[in-house]
């Protein structure tokens, strides 16, 4: 079976050899976009609080709301989101509502290539933008927006 598009490892769980796990840095993680309820709930873990499935229903169905999900192992790993906005004089533009990557795979790029795939998203929708509110003193969200390609720009972060 071919890996996941956008990956170049072979599907997470495949052995060096001699029974041997491959390390988290040839695993390959997968980014797809969030399409129900019942992805949330299984995601439940990373999100700040329990998913309610009304809520979730909600967001999934509301247009210009995303969620990509990260996977790895067969499981969710991270996810992204974000909302696109619309402004009469300026157009449409993405707003990174809230990134987050579970504790022990974290520091490999997981959240960097979630935030570009909602950038891609973005372009795709016709945003001429995305930005981020972020507190100055959070380094390692800093550190993936600009690894994204972010740039801050009068307190807001862009792409």
């Amino acid at each position: 079976m071919p890996p996941p598009v956008g990956t170049l490892a072979p599907p997470a769980g495949v052995d060096v050899g001699f029974g041997v796990p491959r390390p988290w840095y040839e695993r390959p993680t997968e980014i797809r976009r969030a399409t129900s309820v019942a992805e949330l709930v299984v995601a439940e873990h990373l999100f700040d609080h329990a998913v309610r499935p009304e809520w979730a229903l909600r967001f999934l169905d509301s247009p210009g709301h995303h969620l990509f999900l990260a996977h790895e192992g067969g499981g969710p790993v991270g996810f992204v989101s974000g909302v696109e906005t619309v402004h009469p004089d300026k157009g449409a533009e993405m707003f990174l509502y809230e990134p987050a990557v579970d504790g022990p795979f974290r520091r490999r790029g997981t959240g960097r290539a979630l935030v570009l795939a909602l950038a891609a998203l973005a372009r795709e929708r016709g945003c001429y933008g995305m930005w981020v509110g972020v507190d100055t003193g959070n380094d390692v969200a800093l550190a993936v927006y600009r690894g994204a390609g972010g740039a801050r720009t009068t307190g807001r972060a862009r792409w």
